[in-house]
């Protein structure tokens, strides 16, 4: 049997501990380690506190900050090579005797430059035992996995939302300075299991907020930003490849744009170089995998519609932040809480790809068969009901808790879907598709789109997405029609976040030399799907033809030689190994990368995770610079016009 595989985070994990922790070592000698913001985020999101208890850790403080020292241990710097970190790890050791630790192991996620590592070195070189760039600087962010669990000689296969399933519960508390990084939540489990999981579907992003502006504003035409940008993106897909083990063949969608062909020859070169100087000193051949490269303008109807699957839905229309969902219990006294949307709740993870007519559906069944272990409540179950079944029930009440955030997620989705969105959906569907739920064709797409702009209570940036999906199944409108949709709807102040769309190379004025690259749809017709989730993902079938080698390699083109087993047609030299043996060695090793300049949506997530369900053969990878909602979105094309210092950057 192949190995196991553990996701994404897992493998981030384990390059840690082998690089890191293993490296600098002792055996009953207990370390502080040093954090920035990045690596903060990036610590916590592949490990648990007792995890790095167990490389012994005692204490996690943020380099930032000032902290009391500790003279008699040594710390461990796990920075990013930047101004602010060195100067963090330079202040704690101006001089021999004010030091506050007794050594440091330096650790940073890239290449460090020149500059920043002279200043080390004229600065505290005496107290620097290790000195090393470990290559990871991307954050994984979603995985999903198969278990197969070993019953004898016989494997039982079904789907697993966890990567690492552990049994038994070991507590530790911990005195940790930098307490946002340790919460009840982070205490891992501990126990011996005969499950081996296989990742089939991941999701990174590179945690570049300022990537959007810099890549398509046109006030950074004539500076280097948007060339530095596209570097340090490049850089960071290659610490991606190098962490799967992988030396793709790259390639990229081919269009108006040149941001995707750039990008993709920034990584080739970038692999090229990375693979020439590893530790082993060999070049590594090209491995029977494929990284796709496309610019955020490929698909703009997917970033605008109102997407009705859980996840998507949720972050569309709640005001989730950092991922964490806030709700009030009931009663005259209900109290406000909060849930983190994560990977450990594994109800999360089973659900948050389903449509909300699902979940509506399953969560409460859920519920019920806890219930029934206990005969304590009958019919229709009720949150208050639910509070009263956990004091009766103390073994199963985080159970219950997950299944009644989700409730409450689900009814905050609906009560919103209820009162405007379902009005809307359907015409977002007919505008998208230019068809109806019958099938028909849409004869008059202003026909379709007036009654939204009509209705008073729909809020401005839902006029704008309609007016949005509006120009683009019509190839752009007329600069007249243009100017009266915006004065008739009164969204003159918010009119940037329609004309800026130009900048993405989507048509927003219609012109003879305007030509909208569209992607062949696959035929979908025999799929069953709800009437307003209709539209589905280009970059789905992307994928699908990808995988299918069905992609023309004029209109995505590779960037270096071909692998033979993505080559399209599958066609191979007389002196290569025969077809059917590419097949077989695909199919045990290959992988599909995707990364989209500018950002990614829930649904295009979602996709990627249907598509790696339907084809076993192949793991599925899809990243961008960050996750996107409908309406960053927009803020963030509205931004693109304006000056530099103008722009507010959102972090993630």
């Amino acid at each position: 049997m192949a190995p196991a595989v553990r996701g994404l985070k897992s493998l981030v994990w384990q390059k840690l501990k082998s690089l890191v922790f293993d490296d600098c070592r002792k055996e009953e000698e207990w370390k502080i380690i040093l954090l920035d913001d990045y690596t903060t985020k990036l610590l916590s999101l592949c490990c648990k506190m007792t995890d790095l208890l167990a490389e012994g850790i005692t204490v996690v403080e943020n380099v930032y900050k000032n902290r009391e020292p500790v003279p008699h241990m040594k710390a461990i710097y796990f920075i990013t090579p930047t101004k602010k970190s060195v100067d963090g790890l330079i202040d704690d050791f101006i001089t021999k005797s004010s030091s506050r630790y007794k050594a440091a192991y330096v650790y940073f996620t890239d290449f460090c430059p020149d500059n920043l590592f002279n200043k080390i070195k004229s600065s505290c070189a005496k107290s620097i035992r290790r000195c090393k760039e470990i290559n990871i600087s991307f954050f994984p962010y979603e995985s999903q996995v198969q278990k197969a669990e070993m019953h004898s000689d016989t494997h039982y296969y079904s789907e697993a939302p966890k990567p690492c399933p552990l049994l038994g519960v070991v507590e530790l508390t911990v005195n940790v300075s930098h307490k946002s990084f340790l919460s009840s939540s982070n205490l891992m489990s501990i126990a011996r299991v005969r499950t081996l999981t296989y990742t089939k579907w991941w999701v990174f992003t590179l945690n570049v907020p300022d990537a959007f502006y810099r890549c398509y504003s046109p006030t950074l035409e004539k500076t280097k930003d948007k060339d530095a940008v596209m570097q340090v993106m490049a850089e960071q897909i290659v610490t991606l490849c190098a962490t799967l083990d992988e030396n793709p063949g790259v390639r990229y969608k081919s269009g108006p744009s040149d941001k995707a062909s750039k990008l993709a020859q920034l990584v080739e070169k970038s692999l090229e170089n990375y693979y020439k100087t590893d530790e082993k000193s060999q070049i590594k051949a090209k491995t029977h995998s494929q990284l796709i490269i496309i610019d955020r303008g490929f698909d703009p109807v997917s970033t605008v519609l109102h997407e009705l699957t859980f996840q998507a839905m949720a972050y569309d229309l709640l005001p989730i932040e950092n991922d964490t969902y806030k709700y009030k219990t009931e009663g005259p006294a209900g109290k406000e809480r909060e849930a983190i949307l994560e990977e450990d709740d594994e109800l999360w993870v089973k659900i948050r790809h389903k449509h909300i007519a699902d979940v509506i559906e399953e969560i409460p069944k859920l519920l019920k068969e806890v219930s029934s272990k206990r005969k304590a409540t009958e019919g229709k179950l009720s949150i208050s009901a639910l509070a009263q079944l956990m004091k009766k029930m103390p073994h199963y009440r985080k159970e219950i808790s997950r299944q009644v955030v989700h409730l409450n997620l689900a009814e905050d989705c609906m009560s919103k879907f209820k009162s405007n969105i379902e009005r809307l959906c359907k015409t977002e569907q007919d505008l998208a598709l230019g068809t109806d739920a019958e099938g028909q064709k849409v004869k008059d797409s202003m026909r379709v789109l007036l009654p939204v702009l009509l209705n008073k209570s729909h809020e401005s940036y839902d006029k704008i997405r309609a007016i949005l999906l509006y120009i683009f199944s019509t190839n752009g409108t007329t600069q007249e029609n243009l100017d009266k949709l915006i004065q008739n709807v009164q969204i003159e102040t918010d009119s940037d976040m329609i004309r800026n769309w130009k900048y993405l190379d989507v048509p927003v004025i219609s012109s003879s030399a305007a030509q909208q690259h569209k992607h062949q749809r696959r035929d979908r017709s025999s799929e069953e799907t709800y009437q307003l989730s209709r539209w589905t993902p280009i970059i789905k079938d992307v994928m699908e033809d990808a995988i299918e080698n069905k992609l023309d390699s004029k209109d995505w083109p590779y960037c270096s030689q071909c692998p033979p087993t993505w080559n399209g047609s599958g066609a191979v030299s007389a002196r290569q190994k025969p077809k059917a043996s590419y097949q077989d060695e695909r199919k045990s090793s290959a992988r599909l990368i995707i990364f989209v300049i500018g950002g990614i949506t829930y649904s295009e997530m979602r996709s990627a995770y249907e598509v790696s369900q339907v084809y076993k053969s192949c793991e599925v990878v899809i990243g961008s610079t960050h996750i996107l909602t409908p309406k960053r979105l927009l803020d963030e094309v509205k931004s693109l016009s304006k000056p530099k210092d103008m722009v507010c950057i959102k972090d993630e």
